[in-house]
């Protein structure tokens, strides 16, 4: 990252942590609005970080450079991914991890989430990290490199709650594909609380309540 992360303190000496990944194109400011209409009042004051993607070319894009945590080659996604890209950005976010724990920051407390790629990249992180995390949240989003999820998972986060949410009018990322990461991870014994939403490529206040829900059970 060339830039340091937005961070947002719902108080003095937080004591748990959402790591939010932003969508292709947008960077750290996108989800702080939306961080400010939750209220985890009731679980004690949290810290919100919000990372920006490096800015790479994006070949579906015609290589014009912008905010990306990986880059796509194809409209489908999961062909001829950028599995370089995913792995790099990976170890940047396990990096945010490893900066939130050293700040006094326990595993547990600690949620990784995202929309569009920035849900690829929590899923991915999120199901490989080495300790148990407190939830790992996905919007608008996929599994990425799921044929080598079985083998890399970690056992840590195998009960770790997932938070999935997708619009069903979405252009961008079809349902089609969420639902098949949800099943992929419900067939790997994931506990998924899956939502859909009749909107598109967005967020909606609905799913915003859905998700305050979510942060309030897994961080109380």
């Amino acid at each position: 990252m060339s830039l340091a992360p937005i961070e947002l303190e719902t108080g003095p000496n937080p004591t748990a942590t959402v790591l939010v990944m932003h969508g292709l194109g947008a960077d750290g400011n996108d989800f702080v609005p939306i961080a400010r209409e939750l209220d985890l009042s009731s679980i004690g004051p949290v810290r919100f970080v919000f990372p920006h993607a490096p800015v790479i070319p994006v070949t579906i894009n015609g290589g014009y450079p912008m905010p990306a945590w990986y880059d796509i080659a194809v409209a489908d996604l999961v062909k001829r991914e950028d599995e370089a890209g995913l792995r790099r950005s990976q170890a940047t976010i396990e990096g945010l991890i490893a900066n939130e724990k050293q700040r006094g920051i326990a595993a547990g407390r600690i949620v990784v989430a995202g929309f569009s790629q920035g849900c690829a990249m929590a899923l991915m992180t999120g199901l490989r990290h080495g300790e148990r995390l407190g939830g790992i949240v996905g919007l608008s989003g996929y599994l990425p490199l799921a044929e080598t999820t079985v083998a890399e998972r970690h056992a840590a986060n195998r009960e770790t709650p997932v938070f999935l949410a997708h619009g069903t009018r979405d252009g961008v990322v079809p349902i089609a594909r969420a639902l098949a990461s949800r099943d992929a991870l419900v067939g790997l014994g994931y506990q998924v609380e899956w939502h859909d939403y009749p909107m598109e490529h967005s967020v909606s206040m609905e799913e915003i309540a859905d998700l305050n829900a979510f942060l309030l059970r897994v961080l109380g």
